[in-house]
């Protein structure tokens, strides 16, 4: 059996257990989930950047630049780009580096550029990789060189772990091949917005317990090349399945999850890696053996995800199918004479096209119900400026009458960040256009107690073993339900994309129609949530600590 083994930058970000199936032989046949359309979508628009970047690239650099054709096989990649490498072109870009076969490594870089004998690496990603703010050393695409990088007081970095792992992976390649610079560990890294090189320090201590990048990725590449290696040879496995977050999206549920199930292990009710390790450590390997234990007593194993007794409920919550159980015998739930719920739509990083509103409650002398404020130009769009000054300004009439004649008021969300970063995110990009309001004024407002998440609300008042998503809980609780079968956030980006004809066709009309009553459904799901909470009918739900 060959048991050499190459993993490339993916594998220090992923489940072990995955990196296990990926080498192991016998799982060939195992089930797998295809692509879903989103997931095809994003790694389409992801090369479609990254083309755009290539082409800007190379007008800036003329004879400078050479780009490994991406239709040769691996192994002429590999010639050809050591053969530039060799000649030491300035910009090499999409080459694919020799492969280490000692060290387990393959893979390359978007673009490898010359710099003291050797090279460096730049990846492009298609998210942001910096924010408002000052520190971070950054270069422009006319010279996307190290030795022109400044601080640039305009932007601060966004630590980006995945990013800076892929760096530190092609490094140890150049160095593996004899190719690396020498000195500190760098690499840079051109953003959505692709306008700049943002250069990583990968020898610096920020990461946790004042490790650096590359020590953090030499640990973790070690693991899973020893996972890989022991799969490939058919040795004892060193990872066996464990539901984690990544389980969402990987195309091996299909092989883990009905293992899982079947075994009741205890990472179905878990949230965290570290408390399902420390359970198991503790013997405490399945959800009936958690369910057993005492809620109230010594803990099994010291817990940081969950508090032990929600842990040890959540397990009883488990074994009955229950949907969701009360933390409390009494549910706070907080009401205002007038109310507005808010849900904002976005397409990934690009923007916010769709801020929606449900009015409710006393008559302030608005008209109630939904309405929408959308952009229908593809994001970004200076147009997001006229359709979030239009929703911050109906939102303001709203409180100001509410005020004028004495009323409280509430708006709801459910799950704040996302609001919150495009609400801040708007008035930073489009400062000083009519009707944007200061950061000073939507910071007051989202700091305020008339802002409310529901889903923090939701998660201190219930524990959810099929978890928290508005989609799970508004249908188990409220008995609410979309319109649309197909509703969902990571649907809702493919029906932008034909709304706003991003694929180069005519926009859909129907499409648009398909999102505001998306999006209305959604506002109108957190309504019904609420004023379940607020009424009797909330204590049909089981109190935890009956079970």
């Amino acid at each position: 059996m060959n048991s050499v083994v190459l993993l490339d930058a993916a594998v220090v970000t992923r489940c072990r257990r995955r990196v296990h199936l990926e080498h192991d032989p016998g799982a060939a046949d195992a089930p797998r989930a295809a692509l879903d359309a989103t997931t095809q979508r994003r790694i389409a628009d992801t090369a479609a950047h990254r083309r755009s970047v290539a082409d800007r690239l190379a007008e800036h650099h003329g004879a400078d630049w050479v780009e490994v054709p991406p239709e040769l096989p691996a192994e002429q990649r590999r010639a050809a780009t050591l053969a530039l490498l060799v000649q030491g072109v300035p910009f090499v870009w999409g080459g694919l580096l020799p492969a280490d076969p000692s060290g387990g490594r393959r893979g390359g870089a978007e673009l490898l550029v010359r710099h003291r004998g050797g090279y460096l690496p730049v990846i492009v990603v298609r998210h942001k990789v910096t924010d408002p703010g000052s520190g971070a050393r950054t270069s422009p695409l006319t010279q996307p060189v190290l030795a022109a990088a400044r601080t640039d007081p305009q932007r601060k970095v966004r630590p980006q772990s995945r990013d800076q792992m892929r760096l530190a992976h092609t490094l140890r390649l150049l160095q593996a091949a004899g190719l690396a610079t020498g000195g500190r560990a760098v690499g840079g890294v051109i953003g959505l917005e692709a306008d700049v090189v943002v250069w990583y320090d990968l020898d610096s201590p920020t990461w946790s317990g004042g490790h650096t990048a590359m020590v953090e990725y030499d640990a973790r590449f070690a693991d899973r090349l020893a996972v890989a290696r022991a799969a490939a040879t058919g040795g004892q496995p060193l990872a066996q399945p464990s539901r984690v977050t990544e389980c969402r999206s990987c195309p091996w549920w299909p092989t883990c999850g009905p293992a899982l199930r079947a075994s009741r292990d205890v990472s179905m009710v878990l949230r965290g890696v570290e408390d399902t390790r420390a359970l198991r450590a503790a013997g405490v390997c399945t959800v009936d053996a958690l369910a057993a234990l005492d809620p109230v007593g010594y803990p099994a194993a010291p817990m940081v995800g969950m508090s032990f007794r929600d842990a040890v409920w959540l397990a009883r919550a488990w074994q009955r199918d229950l949907a969701l159980v009360r933390r409390h015998r009494r549910i706070v739930m907080r009401r205002a004479d007038v109310e507005v719920d808010v849900d904002m739509e976005s397409f990934d990083e690009a923007g916010a096209y769709l801020w929606g509103c449900l009015l409710s409650g006393s008559d302030i002398g608005m008209p109630g119900g939904y309405r929408a404020f959308a952009t229908w130009e593809p994001v970004p769009t200076p147009d997001e400026a006229r359709s979030f000054a239009a929703f911050w300004s109906w939102l303001t009439d709203v409180r100001s009458r509410a005020a004028e004649r004495g009323l409280s008021l509430a708006a709801y969300c459910y799950n704040e960040q996302a609001e919150n970063r495009w609400m801040l995110s708007s008035v930073e990009r489009f400062a000083g256009a009519p009707g944007i309001p200061t950061a000073a004024a939507v910071r007051e407002f989202i700091s305020s107690e008339a802002w409310v998440d529901l889903y923090g609300v939701v998660d201190a008042e219930f524990l959810c073993p099929r978890g928290k998503g508005l989609k799970t809980i508004a249908p188990a609780a409220a008995g609410f339900s979309w319109h649309d079968p197909e509703a969902g956030g990571e649907n809702s980006m493919r029906w932008y994309f034909d709304a706003v004809g991003l694929g180069g066709g005519e926009p859909d009309l129907a499409q648009r129609a398909r999102l505001l009553t998306y999006n209305a459904d959604d506002v109108r799901a957190t309504h019904a949530l609420r004023l379940w909470m607020s009424s009797e009918r909330v204590n049909d739900v089981p109190y935890a600590g009956d079970l």
